[in-house]
Formats: C-alpha cells, sequence, structure tokens
C-alpha cells in the first residue's frame, strides 16, 4: 500500500513523521474522511473546502492547494488501484518544540491514505443500535465546525457503545441538548419531518448531512434544524446516522429499545446510494 506524504507517494511502512510533530504532541491538526467510488472521492470539494476553513482558523498554512489534492489522491487512488476505498486526509501543523505556542514558519504535515470501505448494498444497508453516551461535549464551541484530530470525547463514547453491546452512541452537549453521533450526524424522523441538530450544539457541519438535507429538497420531504432533548429520540418514527464512510446508516435499537423503520429513511438511504454511484 502506497501513501501520500508530504509530495511524495512511500510505501505504508515507511511512512513516518516525527515525533515532536504537533499532530502526534497535541492533536494540532485537522483530518478529513471521504468515500472513493468508481476512482472519485465523493463530494471532496466540500471536504477540502471544510478543512480550508479549519486550517484558517487554527492558523495552519496549507501547502498544497485543492487542486493539487485532488490530482494527488487519483494518482493515490491509481498507484493503489483501489477505485472504492475510503480516503482519510491529514492535516498538522508539523513538528515543533514542546509547548502549546506553536513557532512561526513550521512545516505542515499532509498525508492521504487509502483505507478498504465498507459495501453499500441497496437492498441490504448496514443498520446500528445506539445508545445514549454519558460523554458530555461544549455546546456553541467554533472548533465543532471542523474535524479536528482531538476526538476523545467520541472515543470514550464509541468505547462505551462497545461495552454495552452496541454499535454507537450519540452525545449530548452540556446544555443537556441532542448533538451528534460519535462518527457522524445524528436524524431522526418527528411527525413526518426530517431533523437534525443545528450545529451550534456541537455538531460538525457533517458533508453527508448536507447532502442528506439536498435530498430532502429534491425529494420534497420536510426537514428541520431542532434543537431536542434525548427524550425525543424516544417517541420518533426513525432514526438514522450519516456520515462519509458508510452514507446513511438506519438504527433499529436505541438504549435497548426497538426503533421504528421509517419509510422516509430508506427513500432518502436509496437517493444516497444512487446519488454515490453517479457522482
Amino acid at each position: 500500500m502506497l501513501v501520500f506524504l508530504n509530495g511524495q507517494f512511500v510505501p505504508e511502512t515507511q511512512a513516518v513523521v516525527p515525533i515532536n510533530d504537533r499532530g502526534f504532541m497535541y492533536g494540532d491538526g485537522l483530518f478529513e474522511t471521504m468515500r472513493v467510488v468508481n476512482g472519485r472521492p465523493f463530494r471532496m470539494a466540500q471536504h477540502l473546502e471544510r478543512l480550508a476553513h479549519g486550517a484558517d482558523f487554527l492558523k495552519i498554512r496549507r501547502p498544497f492547494t485543492p487542486q493539487e489534492l485532488q490530482e494527488f489522491a487519483g494518482q493515490l487512488i491509481g498507484k493503489n488501484q483501489m477505485p472504492d476505498a475510503i480516503l482519510r486526509l491529514v492535516l498538522t501543523r508539523g513538528p515543533g518544540e514542546r509547548g502549546y505556542t506553536p513557532r512561526a514558519g513550521g512545516e505542515p504535515t499532509v498525508v492521504m491514505s487509502l483505507h478498504l470501505a465498507p459495501p453499500c448494498d441497496v437492498e441490504n444497508p448496514v443498520c446500528w443500535s445506539l445508545i445514549t453516551s454519558s460523554v458530555r461535549i461544549p455546546a456553541g464551541d467554533p472548533m465543532a465546525s471542523f474535524k479536528t484530530m482531538g476526538k476523545l470525547a467520541h472515543v470514550v463514547a464509541r468505547m462505551e457503545a462497545v461495552a454495552k453491546g452496541a454499535d454507537e452512541a450519540f452525545l449530548v452537549n452540556t446544555n443537556g441538548e441532542l448533538a451528534e453521533a460519535a462518527s457522524g450526524n445524528l436524524f431522526w424522523i418527528s411527525g413526518g419531518r426530517v431533523c437534525t441538530t443545528p450545529t451550534d450544539c456541537g455538531a460538525l457541519p457533517g458533508i453527508t448531512r448536507a447532502v442528506v438535507l439536498e435530498i430532502c429538497q429534491t425529494l420534497g420531504l420536510p426537514t428541520e434544524q431542532r434543537v431536542g432533548q434525548p427524550g425525543a429520540l424516544q417517541s420518533c418514527e426513525g432514526i438514522f446516522i450519516t456520515q462519509s464512510a458508510f452514507g446513511i446508516v438506519p438504527v433499529t435499537a436505541l438504549d435497548g429499545k426497538s426503533v421504528a423503520s421509517s419509510p422516509q429513511v430508506n427513500q432518502i438511504r436509496r437517493a444516497y446510494c444512487e446519488m454515490l454511484v453517479s457522482a
């Protein structure tokens, strides 16, 4: 397997970064994950736009233009002969001295790697059981708008899910409001409306989340960005998670109780799969 590292394509076993890389020391960096279908990363332009906003916010220099990154990604996919995969892009501030204050003029680290993709089966979708995590994330945190490398809260939430025999966890914010799942955005159906949490509740503005809102508009399904309490999920008509790797994931159980199966979830999932393969 070849990996892209700072402008070079090197074997995975040789793709190393210094131990003083600030991404390793402090999580001082960003990442993006996107689905590759038929040799093309899905919605890569939007992923790179979010990465750029995050880099500007954190004041991390971007050594490559979006066009260059897209070209490098295409070369990486071709060299590894992986037209269907998961592409992970990492940008860190690069090597630096010990201490929180970044050194001016440092050289950023850029890595792209490919990973096996889960199947996208229209007829037999991946379904998850969900738990409510005890972890709380900040409401109104400006850094929640970007995929920063500091994801310990989400790691702990996923560990809680695994310990309870579930597939995924959702997190509540410090105001007691629904925020997001450990690995994606949270949607639920209520009164026939497709609801999701506003991003200022602590939810990442996910790329797949945006695609789902587009799909709903095309299908004529009403949507609402709603501030909700965890109890709202107990009586809803359906729940699903959105993320780049798995796409649309219906939820079949919440905290050990069965979740209703909404035809709208299946309708959205089918439309997403069609969009994915035709992109």
